[in-house]
């Protein structure tokens, strides 16, 4: 079926206008806890991609988005890739549990873009125990993925990637590992880029979301998913979207990679002053 799913959080995570929006992300990169540069599309167009996954915040991108843009310029130094895997939490709780979106369009202010129809069935194909659904109810509220969609096409203006959305509710890893393998098997001779949507350490002080979070994300770099989730676990770490994390590590372990990176962490503390509740983010890259 064809969707057009519209961009429900324009105008509260993100400018609505496609001016002001475009001033934003420019802003996000030059913010003095961004990367402090400019991307510049289509440099590199020819060249070979490295960076096989990503894991992005998805606040409001006064909050996150300066330390987003850390990733998304390094992604547009190299070749836009062809398919964008895109995969975030549910945090309302509708829908299927695993919910993919396989045709239609996704709007924001700066465009719409295609959903890659012939990979997203391929994944539900490829899904032996039937736990992928087509289903609009979950992406439909859900700003995880959205809120990934106006960055991609500032790095990417020329149209050259399609996109395919999955929202999930059961972030049970022994689930998200057969995910992994799921995708992998539709994609391994595909041109993907994949992309965690995950904030961190929620509500807590500046010196305890930093802790937590400093020990995930050093099972996170070492691509250890088991450690990663007894961590959390553990430390009760209010991280909302482990299971797109550990599929990301999973399918990047499969593509041969074995340390991620660490290019920026921060907290909304770092840009409100307010550190008495804040909420961690961190810009990782694995190639």
């Amino acid at each position: 079926m064809e969707h057009k799913r519209k961009a429900i959080v324009a105008g509260s995570f993100y400018d609505a206008n496609r001016e002001s929006l475009s001033r934003q992300l420019v802003n996000c990169f030059l913010h003095e806890i961004g990367p402090r540069l400019l991307p510049e599309p289509g440099k590199n167009d020819k060249g070979e991609r490295k960076i096989r996954g990503v894991i992005s915040p998805h606040a409001g991108f006064m909050f996150s988005g300066p330390i987003a843009a850390h990733h998304f310029l390094r992604l547009s130094r190299e070749k836009a890739p062809k398919t964008i895997i895109i995969l975030g939490p549910n945090h309302r709780g509708l829908g299927a549990e695993i919910a993919v979106l396989s045709s239609g369009q996704w709007e924001t202010p700066l465009g719409n873009i295609e959903i890659d129809q012939q990979i997203a069935e391929d994944i539900m194909i490829h899904d032996d125990r039937h736990l992928i659904k087509e289903n609009m109810q979950a992406h439909i509220f859900e700003h995880s993925i959205e809120v990934q969609l106006p960055f991609l096409q500032c790095i990417y203006p020329y149209n050259q990637f399609k996109i395919v959305p999955i929202c999930i509710i059961n972030q049970q890893l022994n689930t998200m590992k057969y995910l992994a393998e799921t995708i992998y098997r539709s994609t391994e001779e595909k041109s993907c880029l994949f992309i965690a949507s995950s904030d961190f350490t929620h509500y807590e002080s500046q010196e305890s979301a930093r802790s937590k979070d400093t020990e995930a994300i050093k099972n996170i770099i070492n691509m250890d998913s088991n450690l990663f989730y007894d961590t959390i676990r553990r430390n009760g770490a209010s991280i909302c979207g482990p299971g797109p994390i550990a599929v990301v590590i999973e399918i990047c372990k499969k593509l041969g990679t074995n340390k991620g990176q660490l290019l920026k962490y921060a907290t909304s503390g770092d840009v409100s002053g307010m550190n008495d509740q804040v909420v961690g983010y961190a810009s990782i890259i694995f190639q």
